[in-house]
């Protein structure tokens, strides 16, 4: 069996190579979390835990409350590793990941633990220049900013209301590939945005920015805790997905997901 491919860049793992890690990396932690376990101190709550989140996500939700996790496990390092994109949990050493919308990969080990509404919000400035729109199809008159990373429309969408369901495609100038720059433009009062209450809940509250049209609902977003392939969530792994789910219900944002994937 092959475990590396070697070339002039260096070695690169084969399939079987990085499953060997994966297996070999998780024995080992088991191994410690046992030891600690029968030590009588807080299984796996040591050593490092490598998290991979959203930017925006990260800086509203997770971020202002660390200090209240690294305080409850002063052995615990925790490594935060920020990107918008998915990243291969393996190729990056990621323990945990937390991701929203739809997986891409089946093959991963996940669990959704909230949802959250996806809302039509602009700052109240906006609204005052262009008007509010109250139905899907008042939409296609207003300069919707297109986040191209969101999984759940982009430029289409699906609105319900009651037994009603009606398929609108927007449009904008402007598309941005990041939440951070989506924020960026709604305050600029570029246009309104459809997206979720994650990415605006301290603004939502403010009156920052306003939702409308809140009597047509759109699908919404569930957040996941995501494993990588063939590996069970270690202890440490596990409370922070905890901390997180607490954190999300006292800030009032997403509820409890009822699926269990």
């Amino acid at each position: 069996m092959k475990l590396f491919l070697r070339s002039t860049r260096g070695l690169t793992p084969t399939e079987a190579g990085a499953s060997f890690y994966s297996r070999a990396k998780r024995a080992i932690e088991e191994t410690d979390e046992a030891v600690l376990a029968a030590r009588g101190t807080a299984a796996g709550l040591s050593g490092k835990l490598r998290v991979s989140a959203a930017v925006c996500f990260a800086r509203l939700h997770i971020v202002p409350r660390m200090p209240e996790f690294l305080d409850a496990h002063p052995d615990l390092e925790v490594d935060l590793v920020l990107d918008d994109r998915a990243i291969d949990l393996v190729e990056e050493g990621i323990d945990l990941a937390l991701r929203m919308g739809p997986l891409a990969d089946s093959n991963m080990t996940a669990r959704k633990i909230s949802e959250g509404r996806r809302l039509v919000l602009a700052t109240p400035k906006y609204f005052e220049l262009h008007g509010i729109p109250r139905t899907p199809a008042d939409l296609m008159s207003h300069q919707v900013l297109i986040y191209t990373r969101d999984s759940g429309g982009g430029e289409e969408f699906t609105f319900r209301k009651d037994t009603a369901e009606v398929s609108v495609k927007v449009h904008g100038r402007v598309r941005l590939t990041a939440t951070e720059g989506l924020r960026a433009a709604v305050f600029a009062h570029m246009g309104l945005a459809i997206a979720s209450e994650w990415a605006f809940g301290p603004e939502l509250k403010s009156g920052v920015v306003a939702p409308v049209m809140e009597d047509w609902t759109l699908p919404r977003l569930g957040l996941s805790a995501v494993y990588p392939t063939g590996r069970l969530a270690s202890a440490k792994a596990r409370n922070f997905v905890s901390f997180v789910e607490r954190w999300l219900a006292e800030s009032g944002t997403g509820e409890p997901a009822l699926v269990m994937e």
